[in-house]
């Protein structure tokens, strides 16, 4: 997580910091980097100009300020890259890696460039390379876990430049000089303690301030703790803390000057705080909010949040910058909170906390959900029914709280996938992720979160061995990469989730599998195949009494037949589907299906049939109100018109399809033009 710097009134995110007065010390480092920025790398030595962005390295123990050193040089030099600043995290707070593709989304999204979802880490990072080829951009990567993530997102732009944040040496990379990060200095340190404890406790008694600096040797992180336990005690002497440091250092010399002011200022901590601050490990990505407290603790919100507001001014967590009430735990603190939360709970416990904030989850999702569906009298009465405490007051109250706690929540996913054996409520947690998420994002916009989850749904239903659940994840997943031309990857998909419907018996997951194989074959022309899968979910769809989607089916068939130059079995199957949808009543469907058969019969040179044909279309079509239709099957009549040497008939009806257009030009920006190419073309892919 992000190391901390202070201000009067706590501590915030050093991300956020704007002005110098909140950084201390670490002058000669400051020095020390900007030098390397000017200073003339290998290659340049060669005389050769550097291919990749020159890289500083600030290495040092969590909590040590380094992200607070990083940002710091970040305002200095930021003005000579005019780019702007990119940053991302490498580390979750438990020091679990993260993907590179990950990273490299995030760093996409915030250059505003897309990245298709599902794309593969070697992709994801091309596409940042190229986009930071011919910028002058920084990069802040923080909390980096080891050389190969850093090496993956360098720009190949020697006129960008990396700040990279880690605990140790980057090696693999050439030519990074490591600033290395001990203690503050003395001063710094002691005026790190008069921010929170005031001038006059220090004034009063320098030696004992310096004396407590010394026992935390500097270590900005334990100078935090100790000057918030300070702050809440205004009648505490710093010399009387100084002296039990100092004496906890001489009866154990295990643990590090953090781990020693912890114990100390977790023991003062009243019951219900002990209790709840080692829980909030246990918290997704490391994002608390009132509701995880809670649930973890097993305690009201109310009580939650006011606890919650006593920790942040201790500094044992950070109140995040954000619209709703969200905090932190600093990632220095995350290993200690881990260790006393296995110390103070049993196993079971710990999993009933676990279990307790998932079902929180999903219900406070369930309510995000049913805010958009008010329409309707059943979900007005499941929604009143909920708890008053998990529900919105708005549809866009509900969307705000989606997007701020999506990091949180996609990372709730993740862990409960990963437990093992919380599988049941990982299923019903990414299945109202999915439901909510669609509900207030769209398909399109969510996908690549969507495309996250699907993949651990996959996961659990293969470990469970559920292969309903597992072909509707591939179902899914397939979607995802046909619609981002990943085709072969779709095929193999649809053809898995085939596989896996047989053996769950499910006819919709069959059939499902079959027409989309048969898309994938269409979209990679091999038209017979295409026809024949077609063909066999016809058959399903048949078996199942489904006429409307057997209607639907026969186009799809026509579609693959007509690409192969078969006119014939083409008209045949525009025919059956035209027969269905008329069965059906669908008018709109069946007047683009006419539409279809008359292109078709103009294909095959029947321009007298195509004739016929369109009429009744166009019939239809003012029926179904679809006045582009319509335009678009007057121009197929003037063509037709013209194959049979009527060219003043053609031209009549060319100049109503032009009416109809102009009528709806004022609501539509696109040309006439464009308006019947749209109409040709959906009228097309409606079967496809």
């Amino acid at each position: 997580m992000t190391d901390q710097v202070v201000h009067p009134g706590g501590v915030r995110l050093a991300a956020h910091e704007g002005t110098r007065d909140h950084f201390l010390g670490r002058t000669r480092e400051l020095k020390e980097l900007r030098a390397d920025i000017e200073r003339a790398g290998l290659d340049t030595l060669s005389g050769r100009k550097a291919p990749r962005a020159r890289v500083l390295l600030i290495a040092g123990r969590p909590g040590s300020g380094r992200t607070a050193l990083a940002e710091e040089l970040v305002r200095q030099v930021e003005g000579r890259y005019p780019d702007g600043v990119l940053r991302a995290r490498l580390s979750e707070p438990d020091g679990t890696p993260v993907p590179i593709a990950r990273a490299a989304r995030e760093l996409l999204a915030a250059l505003e460039l897309p990245a298709p979802a599902g794309a593969a880490e070697d992709d994801l990072t091309q596409a940042l390379r190229t986009a930071l080829a011919d910028r002058r951009a920084l990069l802040l990567l923080d909390d980096a876990a080891g050389a190969e993530q850093v090496d993956a997102l360098l720009p190949q732009a020697p006129d960008c430049l990396v700040v990279a944040v880690s605990a140790g040496p980057l090696t693999g990379i050439a030519d990074v000089r490591p600033c290395t990060l001990g203690g503050l200095d003395t001063k710094s340190a002691v005026e790190l303690l008069t921010r929170y404890t005031g001038t006059v406790r220090i004034t009063v008694d320098p030696r004992s301030a310096e004396s407590l600096a010394e026992a935390c040797q500097g270590h900005p992180a334990a100078l935090v703790l100790a000057g918030g336990w300070l702050a809440a005690r205004p009648k505490a002497a710093v010399s009387d803390l100084a002296k039990r440091l100092h004496t906890a250092a001489e009866d154990g010399p295990d643990g590090t000057p953090l781990a020693r002011v912890f114990r100390h200022v977790h023991s003062e901590l009243p019951g219900p705080a002990a209790r709840m601050l080692p829980l909030l490990s246990l918290a997704p990505a490391g994002l608390i909010d009132p509701h995880t407290a809670s649930s973890l603790a097993g305690c009201s919100v109310s009580t939650a949040r006011a606890v919650l507001d006593d920790l942040v001014a201790l500094g044992l967590l950070r109140a995040v910058d954000s619209p709703l009430p969200q905090y932190d735990v600093p990632g220095c603190l995350h290993p200690l909170l881990r260790a006393y939360a296995q110390a103070q709970e049993r196993p079971a416990e710990l999993q009933l906390a676990r279990a307790r904030m998932l079902e929180r989850t999903v219900r406070l999702l369930q309510a995000c959900r049913a805010i958009t569906e008010t329409d309707s009298p059943q979900a007005r009465e499941k929604l009143n029914a909920m708890p008053h405490e998990v529900r919105f007051p708005t549809p866009r109250a509900a969307a705000d709280w989606l997007l701020i706690r999506r990091p949180a929540l996609l990372a709730s996913a993740r862990l409960a996938v990963a437990d093992g054996e919380l599988d049941t409520l990982a299923r019903r947690l990414m299945s109202q992720l999915v439901r909510a998420m669609v509900a207030h994002v769209g398909t399109q916009s969510a996908a690549h979160d969507l495309y996250e989850v699907h993949s651990l749904v996959l996961d659990v239903a293969e470990r469970r061995g559920l292969p309903r659940e597992q072909a509707a994840a591939l179902l899914n997943l397939g979607d995802v990469d046909a619609q981002t031309g990943r085709t072969q990857d779709a095929l193999a998909r649809y053809r898995s989730a085939l596989d896996a419907g047989r053996r769950a018996n499910d006819p919709y997951a069959i059939g499902r599998a079959m027409e989309s194989v048969g898309g994938a074959y269409q979209e990679l022309a091999d038209h017979d195949r295409a026809a024949d899968w077609f063909g066999r979910a016809l058959a399903e769809r048949l078996a199942r009494g489904e006429r409307d989607q057997a209607a639907r089916l026969y186009g799809r068939i026509a579609t693959a037949h007509t690409y192969a130059g078969r006119y014939g079995e083409a008209l045949r199957n525009w025919r059956a589907a035209v027969a269905g949808y008329r069965r059906s009543g669908d008018v709109a469907a069946h007047a683009r299906a006419l539409s279809e058969l008359a292109r078709v019969q103009e294909y095959a040179g029947r321009f007298e049939e195509s004739l016929r044909t369109c009429h009744e279309a166009v019939e239809w079509a003012r029926r179904a109100d679809d006045v582009r239709l319509q335009a678009a099957l007057q121009l197929r009549l003037a063509d037709t018109l013209e194959h049979l040497g009527d060219p003043t008939a053609a031209r009549l009806h060319r100049a109503v399809a032009g009416r109809m257009l102009d009528q709806e030009a004022p609501n539509d920006e696109t040309s006439p033009k464009q308006d019947v190419e749209a109409c040709e073309i959906r009228s097309a892919s409606s079967e496809d």
